[in-house]
């Protein structure tokens, strides 16, 4: 089955979250009320072919990231934070989620309010390509979160270049 390569997301209503502006790199505001979203969002990934779901090994303590099957993973990309880690789930009650995207896609998903560059992205510590995804706010916000986790395992995969 040919995998779907339309990229396109809403403009994200209301204001960006509070974050902060180093490491760790946190959503402090407008997180769901509800965790059972991001819950239905991390099983929904974790869900995904080739995918472990592991203790990151580069975020903050209780942080679940996608690991990518080593001999799935693309070899010619910026898609990994370390290792075949290319996103992670922050844990309570933070919500949101790091992950690579092809560079075009990570600047639109920021234009359309849905994220914001890594701040250690911005000290060139890591590509220009890693940014964060605000944790979803209701049920619209998941299925919107999951086209861009989607497009990062996509990315992960080798589907595009960056």
């Amino acid at each position: 089955m040919p995998l779907n390569l339309e990229f396109e997301l809403p403009l994200r209503i209301g204001i960006k979250p509070i974050t902060t502006p180093s490491n760790p790199h946190m959503q402090l505001d407008q997180q769901p009320t509800d965790r059972k979203l991001v819950n239905e969002l991390m099983n929904w990934a974790f869900s995904l072919p080739d995918i472990a779901q592991a203790n990151s090994k580069i975020s903050v303590p209780g942080a679940q990231a996608m690991c990518l099957s080593e001999d799935k993973m693309c070899n010619h990309c910026n898609a990994f934070m370390i290792e075949n880690e290319f996103a992670h789930f922050h844990p309570v009650p933070d919500g949101s989620i790091h992950l690579g995207l092809p560079l075009n896609d990570a600047k639109y998903v920021i234009e359309k309010g849905w994220g914001e560059l890594h701040p250690i992205a911005k000290r060139g510590y890591l590509p220009l390509n890693f940014i964060m995804v605000y944790a979803p706010r209701n049920e619209e916000e998941v299925l919107v979160i999951k086209k861009i986790i989607f497009r990062s395992y996509q990315f992960a995969r080798g589907h595009f270049k960056d």
